[in-house]
């Protein structure tokens, strides 16, 4: 259901109106209405209805309260309240139903709040400040350029290269060196691992979210989003490994969604069965944060994902991020792997075990935990770079490398794996 009271600015009307059933309501609604400097006149006595019908023959106030309490069919109603609302109207609800379902569908239709009878005046007073703040809210957001939502997918070509280290690291900090709210979706169901280095219990969220997909809305996010810090928030599951993943991926567009209305950023761990199996979670990332390290498997397998973004998810810009590099104790070298993968290294991260070890140790991610480590140092520049890549529409991380289009030269990327392909062992290569 599309939210048809949509903010804006109030203009010259009124700035407040109010149709309520009962006198004894009316009766702790007005003291409210003079503290905050408005006509009691405004509270009328009926409900929705009358709202209804005094609406459509005069102009709509900024705020408007109406009570459900004798509509037979709130949601309905609502509809016809908001064909005759002019656009900018905050509408707050009142009524006797004490229902989670019918608050959700309120909100859905574009109520700003429901208030539950009996009303207090202290319920009252905030439900109105609050109301108040809309109108200044979406000005200050239309001319900022820097609320546009940001998201990153972070694939590892191989089990154990450290791209949930990376998540979590860049997740956090999105959130504290650049201030912005953003969600963690940690989507390797069983084996998670984004909860654990926050130090943090995963919750039902995730699972929840699966099992209902219809239940996902702001408010389930809300209370089913675990909390890391005032701006980073994280959803993940340790479900059980006797129980199969059983969902045809609604579910996790739907969070995407909720996530760009509710979040500045939002950072995926991808594990890379999940991108084969619903390539449309990748329809609205802006960079594919690709983990490797310079092996010959990671090697094969960064040119096939890079090949199936391509084909799969044209829009999403690859960022190459090689972790865990060894000083000279590399199976390939950086010339070689860049040769074999046909474009150049975007950013590489040295191997640091003792780093690793400490921020195990104090339940942080990598980059809170070792703040003057080289290996957290180059994690910001990815942060960095997403954030560049994601609020520049002309910004570019493709970087090509010398080498051409051929794969053959200094490092034979192909030749190589038909080398492994030997008679005894010819069925187990074609396996892989």
């Amino acid at each position: 259901m599309n939210a048809p009271f949509k903010s804006g600015p109030s203009g010259n009307r009124d700035p407040f109106a109010a149709f309520i059933c009962d006198e004894s309501a009316l009766d702790v609604l007005r003291p409210v209405i003079i503290e905050m400097g408005w006509q009691p006149e405004k509270c009328n006595k009926g409900g929705l209805r009358n709202a209804v019908q005094s609406l459509s023959i005069s102009a709509s106030p900024a705020i408007l309260m109406v009570d459900l309490s004798e509509s037979g069919d709130p949601l309905n109603d609502i509809n016809a309240l908001a064909e005759v609302c002019e656009p900018g109207t905050v509408v707050i609800a009142i009524g006797q139903v004490n229902d989670v379902r019918l608050y959700r569908d309120l909100l859905s239709s574009g109520i700003h709040d429901y208030l539950l009878k009996p009303l207090s005046a202290s319920q009252l007073r905030d439900a109105l400040t609050q109301a108040q703040a809309v109108f200044s809210a979406p000005r200050n957001t239309e001319h900022d350029g820097e609320k546009k939502h940001i998201a990153t997918a972070v694939v590892g070509t191989r089990g154990g290269v450290g791209a949930s280290t990376i998540a979590t690291s860049i997740a956090w900090l999105f959130s504290t060196e650049h201030e912005r709210s953003t969600a963690l979706l940690d989507l390797d169901v069983h084996f998670g691992t984004g909860a654990l280095t926050l130090d943090l219990e995963p919750g039902r969220g995730l699972t929840d979210a699966i099992e209902n997909p219809s239940r996902i809305d702001g408010l389930f996010i809300e209370r089913a989003m675990i909390r890391a810090n005032d701006r980073l928030a994280i959803m993940s599951a340790e479900a059980p490994i006797n129980s199969p993943l059983m969902t045809d991926g609604s579910a996790f567009i739907q969070l995407e969604e909720e996530f760009r209305s509710a979040f500045d950023m939002t950072v995926i761990d991808m594990p890379r069965n999940m991108l084969i199996n619903f390539p449309h979670l990748l329809t609205d990332v802006n960079v594919v944060t690709l983990v490797t390290e310079m092996t010959l498997a990671s090697a094969r397998d960064t040119i096939r994902i890079l090949s199936w973004l391509k084909s799969n998810a044209p829009t999403a810009q690859p960022m190459i991020v090689c972790n865990k590099v060894h000083q000279g104790a590399s199976e390939i070298s950086k010339a070689d792997f860049e040769a074999s993968i046909e474009r150049k290294i975007n950013f590489t991260i040295p191997f640091e075990q003792k780093a690793a070890i400490n921020a195990a140790k104090l339940g942080q991610t990598f980059a809170e935990a070792n703040r003057s480590a080289k290996s957290a140092a180059v994690m910001h520049d990815v942060a960095n770079a997403i954030i560049g890549a994601g609020s520049d529409e002309g910004a570019s991380l493709e970087q090509s490398s010398k080498s051409g289009t051929s794969l053959l030269g200094k490092f034979d990327l192909k030749a190589m794996l038909s080398k492994k392909k030997e008679p005894e062992t010819a069925g187990a290569a074609q396996s892989a």
